[in-house]
């Protein structure tokens, strides 16, 4: 009987050397791609996300949900304590470090996979890093200081670069643009440049095209359906759909009614070289890239 648990075997045994390696380095920890997707199971300490605010405000509850999500397959964990939903209101600076603090700290002495902070904050960041995290996910990476930067280069942290526009209060109103993939596009190229001058290497970077951050939502299904022209860029592409606004207004789904089209939005983004999935389920994120993964190590050139 073909075993499961065989599939990343598979997978890195037929993709390697299939394209050009791409190193990502975050810290102690160093991935190098061509290799199975990397899924990021999203933990949220917080009383307002739009998925599941309030369920892990606790220290301890966030700690044990984590350690959860790691049994389930998460390969990084990414730990938030301000809400970056459409609408949301911002917390400060002491409010968000009392929420991530003791989950990070928790974590960094029992887990053996990189954990990531979620934060705007520059000064969140750097505690974040000196309590041990690796990476740096910046939904606001479109700034103009390069405190952020500076930390994440100081540390030698991953850093995940956001695309969006305005902060999560803000951000949906009226999103406009000319041609929203090549926008993104070109926001990458200038921010990769901007990031390099700070002291962050492009093997620290991840780029995330920032789905319902400043876009309608004919926006996110133009970047999904057209992911694959990020991959030119030779970095990491993350990928997070998980329960997202735009599936319930195509799809009329409410919250707990969309992890089936989280998933198909997965798989695609995998088809179309993503390497990181973002994701609130993950034991049935991991179970359909690895059928994905399987199933592209197949396909007949």
């Amino acid at each position: 009987m073909f075993n499961f648990a065989d599939l990343p075997e598979i997978v890195n045994n037929v993709f390697v050397s299939a394209t050009h390696k791409i190193i990502f380095r975050a810290r102690q920890f160093e991935f190098v791609f061509p290799r199975p997707a990397l899924v990021m199971g999203v933990v949220n300490v917080t009383p307002d996300s739009f998925s599941d605010g309030g369920k892990f405000l606790d220290a301890g509850t966030a700690v044990d949900h984590a350690l959860k999500l790691v049994a389930e397959g998460a390969e990084i964990l990414d730990v938030g304590g301000e809400s970056t939903r459409p609408g949301a209101e911002p917390v400060d600076e002491a409010e968000e470090l009392r929420r991530v603090l003791p989950v990070i700290q928790a974590l960094a002495g029992r887990v053996n996979i990189p954990v990531s902070i979620d934060t705007l904050k520059p000064a969140v960041a750097r505690a974040a890093l000196a309590a041990g995290v690796s990476i740096v996910n910046d939904v606001a990476a479109h700034r103009e200081d390069s405190a952020m930067w500076r930390g994440v280069a100081e540390f030698k942290a991953g850093y995940i670069c956001v695309h969006a526009r305005g902060t999560p209060r803000t951000m949906q109103e009226n999103p406009v643009y000319e041609d929203v993939v090549r926008e993104v596009g070109e926001f990458f190229q200038e921010r990769l440049g901007r990031l390099n001058a700070a002291g962050v290497t492009a093997d620290q970077v991840v780029l995330d095209v920032g789905i319902g951050f400043g876009k309608t939502m004919e926006h996110n299904l133009q970047l999904l359906a057209n992911l694959r022209s990020f991959t030119t860029m030779a970095r990491p592409l993350l990928m997070g759909v998980s329960r997202k606004s735009f599936i319930g207004k195509l799809l009329g789904a409410d919250l707990t009614e969309r992890l089936s089209a989280s998933l198909a939005g997965a798989c695609l983004a995998v088809e179309s070289g993503a390497q990181i999935i973002r994701a609130h389920d993950v034991a049935e994120t991991v179970q359909a890239v690895r059928m994905t993964e399987a199933l592209l190590a197949r396909r007949k050139k």
